[in-house]
């Protein structure tokens, strides 16, 4: 674990920040813990098939799993939704913006040419356009609301088209009710609305770490949005989510019909650890009705 560690040390800082994003090799070192497939820029790609099996899990399950594994807290809430009670799950792009300063904002449009981008263009349509299905754009601009309208309808258009997921915006939208409009799953979460457009902002890197809320987000962490709020999972961690999730699902459902039945009471059943009869109990049900039963 050290060595890694220390590889990690190595590999990352070398990334100058002029380069706005890392290369290849030092997402690869950010990311070390995943040891599953990579997109081209090298960002963790948690399977498909996991991230529809997290849709079912709660910010609690998450939790649950963090604490095991000796993480922080991994959410943030507080956010609106243009779609109330909606989920969104997906893979993490992240962006951070910071206070706007000529000198920097040069520079970081001299190296987004180096990087084959519009150097002229705004710097949040650079994020947008690097999205592909089944991304989340995470953008943190520090809370920042007027003049911090990360994105409005025309931007919103196409990270629908391109991810068909969302946005977590730690900051403000515009155009709302365009926003609000485009077609499901599409949802964005954000602080808040405003009728400006972005300004006196520079982007300070993109696929690299950020904070939202508690939170720190690498690029290929999953997002799990809800009503409740939004979790950031690491990449290595997002399949033990899902069984997770799976598993208290199902024997929240079996306690619940149990209770029903009347067959035990609260306090036999809402212990940690049950006892053998009602794990035996439960795994014959499971048997019958299959995991994640509703």
């Amino acid at each position: 674990m050290l060595l890694k560690a220390a590889i990690f040390a190595l590999h990352y800082m070398q990334w100058s920040f002029m380069n706005l994003t890392p290369t290849y090799e030092q997402m690869c070192a950010l990311t070390g813990s995943w040891d599953g497939e990579r997109d081209a820029g090298g960002r963790p790609r948690v399977p498909d098939a996991v991230l529809q099996a997290l849709r079912s899990a709660t910010v609690e399950h998450v939790w649950q799993v963090m604490k095991d594994h000796g993480y922080p807290p991994q959410f943030a809430g507080g956010f609106l939704q243009t779609r109330p009670g909606a989920v969104l799950v997906g893979r993490c792009v992240t962006a951070q913006f910071l206070p706007h300063r000529p000198d920097l904002d040069a520079a970081v449009r001299a190296a987004g040419g180096a990087l084959g981008l519009v150097a002229d263009a705004p710097q949040n349509a650079w994020v947008v356009d690097m999205l592909v299905d089944g991304d989340v754009m995470v953008a943190d601009i520090f809370g920042k609301v007027r003049e911090g309208t990360v994105i409005g309808d025309n931007l919103g258009s196409a990270i629908a088209r391109q991810t068909r997921a969302g946005a977590i915006i730690d900051g403000g939208v515009r155009d709302l009710p365009g926003l609000t409009s485009l077609p499901e799953p599409f949802v964005v979460f954000y602080r808040g609305t405003d009728p400006t457009p972005i300004e006196d902002v520079v982007l300070g890197s993109f696929n690299a770490p950020v904070r939202i809320g508690e939170a720190t987000v690498l690029p290929g962490d999953v997002a799990l949005g809800t009503p409740a709020g939004v979790a950031f999972i690491p990449a290595h961690l997002a399949a033990e989510v899902a069984r997770t999730a799976l598993e208290i699902e199902s024997r929240d459902t079996f306690s619940k019909q149990r209770l029903r039945e009347g067959r035990y009471t609260t306090a036999a059943i809402d212990v940690a650890t049950w006892p053998e009869e009602i794990e035996a109990d439960y795994r014959a049900w499971l048997d019958h009705h299959g995991p994640g039963t509703t």
